[in-house]
């Protein structure tokens, strides 16, 4: 049993056989005049947000659309996209979520790999959608430009439905959604390879809505008395724990990626407020924060690493922010530290999770006896196990490391159309996860690498995120990304990719290879002889998805380039 836990809370929660509607429905009864979406001048409280949603729904019955049909959203974030999202899902529709910026070729692969019926689009990439031309695609339909996603073209191409004329319809508000039916297509972005589309059921939604709820805030959830679901009473959990109805946080990550998604509505049962402000621009976003009393963040590491670089960071006050949570990627634990520094009220967590378990797996426990280690991602969350295995699926003890396995009401129902595929991650209730890590006795998780990423040098298995942490917490350091290069006789060379701190960035040629030197004694210094970084190559930038996870594929493939 995990020692560390959330204090006053139950191990198992109540997870009510409704869908993802019942979480709209309860926030618009229990927060009605509460603005739950902001877009600059524009903006929708939890009761008219929910009156949108419900007549999206109508109108996409109108064009068609049944339970379990497929309604893919291709913009980037903005308030019609949440409400897009909402209408598909009380219309029984599942959500395909796709990336706006993939060219039509790739587009229409997304959209024929999940059959959408329908597409919602944008203005500034309707014609990404029309140059794809998916045969499987019935309408296409176009929101408006919002003050965060304006368009430079006002008029509709033939053929395209404009949303607002979705939102005449009748609202739909004799449906409730079946728990089994899928709400998420999520297409995984990963950084390799094609991608897989997810099947997240409406009942692996609740429930970790549900879980991330309650771990955050410290409360329950409970039924209204027309199946709605609401957070329970609030009572005060302490100076990091989100209240319901009170909270505000920008909407940074991308809606197509399970992190903001899910956010979302785990936003929506807390009742928080969330704003809309465009492509993210870090200075603009610390102004942001001080100006709208922003509570609490959750992003990428991309994009902490960009607020720590900004020069703007110690001219505004950042003291309304109570939580920061990172996800999506593995966060250095010096840049952790300075967050924390800099967001003086702030508990700056890592969190874990994947599409495949919907989003949450893990988190560090509110108001624990037992503290968090600052490089762990926390412990299993409500009703989660985790379990670590050797390439035998034998069950391995505490500090053995090994591959990550978990089950729980949210892992998913496996890949859409590749049952092989599901067969090998999805067994016997539990997910093999890909990750490779160990557990301390207290239940906390360290993540060590993916297993695609693990390094063999001489036979010697080498971890690629300690040693990133290390390069990490030199000064010169900003980030690092640690391969294996393919040479003879040893297997693979540990070589770092080094993204340097701005006093450092404009180094000589012979200053940097003064670096590279000491860079390389100070790894190996901290780490066995097997485990030394070898050789650094200096980058003044990562490559990184949209979804803020280093394209390692990208670096290892430029090794290969360089030694042809």
């Amino acid at each position: 049993m995990t020692l560390a836990w959330p204090t006053d809370m139950p191990r198992c929660l109540d997870y009510p056989t409704t869908g993802i509607d019942a979480v709209l429905a309860g926030a618009a009864r229990a927060y009605p005049d509460r603005i739950a979406l902001q877009d600059g001048a524009l903006a929708l409280t939890f009761a008219e947000l929910h009156d949108r949603a419900q007549r999206a729904a109508g109108g996409l019955r109108a064009l068609g659309v049944q339970p379990g049909h497929v309604v893919a959203l291709h913009m980037v974030n903005n308030l019609w996209y949440v409400v897009a999202y909402y209408g598909a899902l009380c219309a029984g529709a599942a959500v395909a979520p796709v990336n706006p910026t993939l060219p039509p070729a790739g587009l229409r692969d997304q959209l024929d790999d999940v059959k959408a019926r329908v597409v919602i689009s944008h203005p500034e990439t309707v014609g990404i959608v029309l140059a794809a031309d998916a045969q499987c695609v019935d309408a296409v339909v176009c929101v408006s430009a919002t003050p965060s996603a304006p368009a430079t073209e006002t008029v509709l191409p033939e053929g395209v439905r404009a949303f607002g004329d979705l939102l005449q319809a009748q609202p739909l508000v004799s449906y409730r959604v079946d728990p089994e039916l899928v709400a998420h297509l999520q297409l995984t972005g990963g950084t390799t390879g094609r991608s897989k589309a997810v099947r997240v059921l409406n009942r692996n939604l609740v429930s970790n809505v549900i879980q991330m709820a309650s771990w955050r805030s410290g409360l329950l959830t409970e039924l209204d008395e027309f199946g709605g679901l609401r957070m329970q009473s609030t009572v005060d959990r302490g100076p990091h724990a989100l209240v319901p109805g009170e909270g505000v946080n920008i909407a940074v990550a991308p809606l197509f990626h399970g992190l903001g998604l899910v956010g979302q509505n785990v936003s929506t049962l807390l009742g928080s407020t969330v704003v809309f402000t465009g492509r993210f621009d870090p200075d603009r976003m610390l102004a942001d924060i001080e100006r709208l009393g922003v509570t609490h963040i959750t992003g990428s590491p991309a994009m902490y690493y960009a607020l720590l670089a900004s020069s703007r960071i110690g001219a505004h006050d950042l003291s309304s922010v109570r939580a920061i949570n990172s996800g999506a990627a593995p966060f250095d634990t010096t840049s952790l530290r300075s967050l924390q520094t800099i967001f003086g009220n702030a508990w700056v967590t890592e969190g874990y999770g994947l599409s495949e378990a919907t989003m949450g797996l893990t988190g560090a426990p509110l108001n624990s006896d037992v503290a968090t280690p600052p490089d762990s991602v926390g412990v299993a969350i409500f009703d989660t196990e985790l379990e670590i295995r050797d390439e035998n699926s034998a069950v391995l003890g505490p500090g053995e490391v090994g591959e990550v396995w978990a089950r729980g009401p949210q892992i998913t129902d496996g890949y859409q159309s590749q049952p092989e595929l599901t067969a090998v991650q999805f067994r016997d209730g539990w997910l093999a996860t890909g990750d490779m890590g160990r557990l301390d006795d207290a239940g906390h998780l360290f993540l060590v690498g993916r297993s695609k990423d693990m390094i063999i040098y001489k036979g010697y298995n080498v971890y690629p995120q300690p040693l990133e942490e290390i390069l990490c917490s030199h000064a010169a350091v900003a980030q690092a990304a640690v391969v294996g290069e393919k040479v003879p006789v040893v297997g693979e060379r540990v070589t770092a990719f080094v993204q340097l701190n701005r006093d450092f960035a404009s180094e000589s040629a012979s200053d940097l290879q003064l670096l590279e030197r000491e860079l390389t004694d100070y790894v190996a210094a901290k780490v066995a002889p097997y485990q030394k970084v070898r050789s650094i190559r200096f980058v003044d930038r990562l490559p990184v998805t949209a979804t803020g996870k280093i394209q390692k594929n990208i670096l290892r493939n430029s090794l290969t380039v360089d030694t042809a």
